[in-house]
């Protein structure tokens, strides 16, 4: 076996260590509903230590909490699947691991779980680099579609943090 991960992950995730070691710029993720994937993609790539500080698998609220410092009340008011929680996981990342730039990642990947707001496949995404202004949020909300199975709702989920990974062309 070549690779433990699928081609187009391991293509995205090869660029992503590329190009943000050209750029001298060390990552870390926040992960939720994809468990440790992104980081695994990642690391799937030979050399990513270059670039590849670390990842908190932040399942519950509680991780979020303890590990990143998400906040109760946004817990409470927005719910974990939030561009706020999002937000805030990112930059906890970030602060925490004192990287140059952080992705977080929380959702809904089904087949269970989901609610008339936050459907299945309801995946928020968040992204926080160091000396940019913290309040002008980097985040988005996708819904996959209850459809597509938990497998896929998470490669999903996956390729868009890793392109959220990819420096920014202006820079």
């Amino acid at each position: 076996m070549q690779n433990l991960l699928p081609p187009e992950l391991v293509a995205l995730a090869t660029k992503v260590i590329d190009e943000n070691r050209k750029l001298g710029r060390r990552i870390a993720v926040a992960e939720s509903c994809t468990g440790g994937l992104v980081a695994a993609a990642l690391t799937e790539i030979a050399g990513s230590s270059d670039v590849f500080e670390c990842g908190f698998n932040t399942y519950s609220n509680s991780a979020k909490q303890k590990m990143l410092g998400v906040s109760d009340d946004l817990l409470e008011t927005f719910g974990a699947v939030s561009i706020a929680v999002a937000w805030e996981m990112a930059r906890g990342a970030l602060n925490k691991s004192d990287c140059d730039v952080a992705i977080a990642i929380t959702g809904v990947a089904g087949p269970g779980g989901g609610s008339e707001k936050k459907p299945v496949g309801t995946v928020v995404f968040a992204k926080a680099e160091k000396d940019k202004d913290p309040e002008d949020v980097v985040a988005d909300r996708k819904n996959f579609g209850a459809e597509l199975s938990r497998a896929d709702i998470r490669l999903q989920a996956v390729l868009v943090a890793l392109e959220l990974l990819l420096p920014d062309t202006a820079e």
